[in-house]
């Protein structure tokens, strides 16, 4: 089976490494899918989930906020702002952001705590 080395790293932390068989991310064209040998990409991330599909048949789901992704010879970098792991997200904390930012008329921290909700919510889905 041909796989793509991924690393998800945020401006704080090493996110994410491990070998997938496909990533979805939301860029600036648009949710871009990546598979083994994609054409290489450059482009800026948006604010959005990134899906993991492992080789072992896992799924990896991560918030992200801003950044740039990268892939060319196998190897996908994605490289955030902010990002955090489906499973880090703490739904109650994601859930009061979002009725705060929605009561604050803040569109973009009301876009981040959707994203993280969606994220913590893919998780279980696939779980």
């Amino acid at each position: 089976m041909a796989e793509l080395h991924v690393e998800l790293v945020a401006a704080d932390r090493k996110v994410w490494s491990g070998a997938a068989t496909i990533v979805v991310a939301r860029t600036a064209s648009g949710d871009t899918g990546i598979m083994p040998g994609h054409t290489p990409v450059l482009s800026v991330l948006e604010t959005g989930p990134v899906t993991i599909r492992t080789v072992d048949g896992g799924t990896v789901i991560a918030a992200v906020h801003g950044g740039f992704i990268s892939f060319a010879d196998n190897k996908l970098s994605l490289l955030a702002e902010i990002a955090e792991l489906a499973d880090e997200i703490d739904v109650a904390r994601a859930e009061r952001a979002l009725e705060q930012a929605k009561s604050d008329l803040d569109a973009h921290a009301e876009r981040r705590a959707e994203v993280r909700l969606f994220a913590a919510r893919g998780l279980k889905a696939h779980a």
